[in-house]
């Protein structure tokens, strides 16, 4: 018996790759366009960039399945209007810090060091128009605390 090796052609190794990519989980996702946005605390400013969720499948993907995220980088909820929210770290491999935050920019809440692939609801503990996810242990290092002013779009006017 003998076995004969076909190398395959561009078109057909291209259509595998298109396959490939086409049926491969999230993980492949890239970050995608990022918004400058700076929390004030007591101890200075804090620049980050952010993906800004701003419907309901970007707000359900989230960081899913994501395996790393730029030290700078977070990403920012908006649900568009003030009411409680919960939060869960489902398919999420990234512990991270989460910040809610009220209509006026006003971190209401911080839940540090969130457990990564739980299914445990956190809760904002209270009216929130969004919620900022920052790699854990981001919070502590820069000492963020309830009542720091978060400065973005969309909290201007409010």
């Amino acid at each position: 018996m003998s076995i004969r090796f076909v190398r395959p052609s561009a078109a057909a190794a291209l259509a595998v790759l298109v396959l490939v990519l086409a049926l491969a989980p999230w993980p492949l996702r890239a970050e995608g366009p990022t918004e400058p946005l700076t929390i004030v605390s007591r101890s200075g400013r804090h620049a980050f960039q952010v993906e800004v969720m701003r419907d309901d499948a970007g707000r359900a993907q989230g960081l899913m399945f994501r395996r790393s995220m730029a030290p700078d980088h977070g990403m920012l909820f908006d649900f568009a209007q003030v009411a409680p929210v919960t939060m869960w770290m489902k398919n999420t491999y990234l512990p991270l810090d989460m910040l809610f935050i009220r209509a006026d920019g006003t971190v209401a809440r911080i839940a540090a060091d969130t457990e990564p692939l739980s299914t445990r609801t956190i809760s904002s503990g209270g009216p929130v128009l969004a919620v900022l996810e920052l790699n854990a242990g981001t919070a502590a290092k820069l000492g963020l605390r309830p009542g720091d002013k978060v400065e973005h779009p969309l909290f201007k006017g409010r």
